[in-house]
């Protein structure tokens, strides 16, 4: 997702939930994202999946910014639409793991803890470095 603020164009991220993550930021955000239903079509499951991870639905034409290889080895396919959702009322799905590690014990964590808007610039060192393209797809696309 991202906006335009005047001249800048700011770009939706947000931040892994669970304890591996927590203590982590620059290199620690993501485009909200997730795995594709076998018989789900890729828009279903890209609304479906910024849903789960936001508590928020997406409405608009969507823009294809491609298929994106990560380190991985996984594909990440990219849209974005244009939006202004508000971080503050982000709510996210949980996940269970067993926490702590060899305790026995489940503990649910959120997918996704927090959400925020970036500048390009502040994109481009939030996000997984692997991701780093698809912010430079959309702002190529957009002219930036």
């Amino acid at each position: 997702m991202h906006r335009r603020r005047g001249p800048v164009v700011e770009f939706f991220l947000v931040h892994p939930g669970g304890p591996f993550w927590a203590k982590k930021d620059d290199g620690a955000w993501s485009i909200p994202k997730g795995l594709m239903e076998e018989s789900e079509d890729s828009h279903a499951a890209a609304h479906r999946e910024f849903e789960e991870e936001t508590g928020h639905k997406l409405n608009g034409p969507m823009l294809d910014l491609g298929a994106f290889r990560q380190p991985s080895g996984k594909t990440i396919y990219a849209w974005a639409i244009e939006g202004d959702f508000d971080p503050a009322f982000l709510r996210s799905n949980e996940f269970e793991m067993e926490w702590p590690p060899r305790s026995g014990k489940c503990a649910r964590f959120p997918e996704v803890d927090r959400g925020a808007w970036f500048d390009r610039g502040a994109s481009l060192v939030k996000i997984l470095k692997g991701q780093q393209p698809i912010v430079n797809a959309l702002s190529k696309k957009l002219g930036l």
